[in-house]
């Protein structure tokens, strides 16, 4: 994924008429492959995706602050141009086997459950630890954050 900055994503979002409300601004990417980004993007688009999952171990690795209630994300695609912003609305930190079913319908993937919640973040995550050099485990923190979408970049394309 390209790097956009903050400044380059606002002004982009300024030129087609969407102002970010004042909070924490964030760059916030979806997935971890282009294929995926465009999967998730669509769904958060489509209202379907109000709830992302972040592994904890991957924030202290990169020195990332955990989102926080209020933060207002800039939802960038694998190009890293803007195509939707976010506020957040919750934020919980649970054990990977801890999730429940409800929190798993938020993120709207796959049929929904949490069967498929766990069988998708697993591979996810997996690839993350191995990223970071950390073994997944069921019991491996994950930060579960609730958001609403405020606008949807128009003509986006999920490129």
């Amino acid at each position: 994924m390209r790097s956009p900055t903050l400044a380059t994503a606002l002004a982009k979002l300024a030129a087609v008429g969407i102002d970010v409300p004042p909070g924490r601004i964030v760059l916030d990417s979806f997935g971890d492959s282009p294929e995926l980004s465009r999967e998730l993007i669509e769904l958060i688009r489509a209202g379907r995706k109000r709830a992302g999952t972040s592994l904890l171990w991957a924030h202290e690795h990169e020195d990332e602050p955990l989102p926080e209630v209020g933060d207002v994300g800039i939802v960038v695609d694998h190009e890293g141009e803007p195509v939707a912003v976010t506020r957040v609305v919750s934020v919980t930190v649970v054990a990977f086997d801890e999730v429940d079913a409800a929190y798993a319908a938020l993120e709207g993937e796959g049929d929904g459950s949490l069967a498929h919640w766990r069988a998708a973040h697993w591979d996810v995550f997996g690839r993350e630890c191995a990223r970071i050099g950390r073994a997944p485990a069921q019991d491996m923190a994950v930060v579960c954050c609730g958001f609403e979408l405020l606008a949807v970049v128009p003509d986006a394309g999920t490129r």
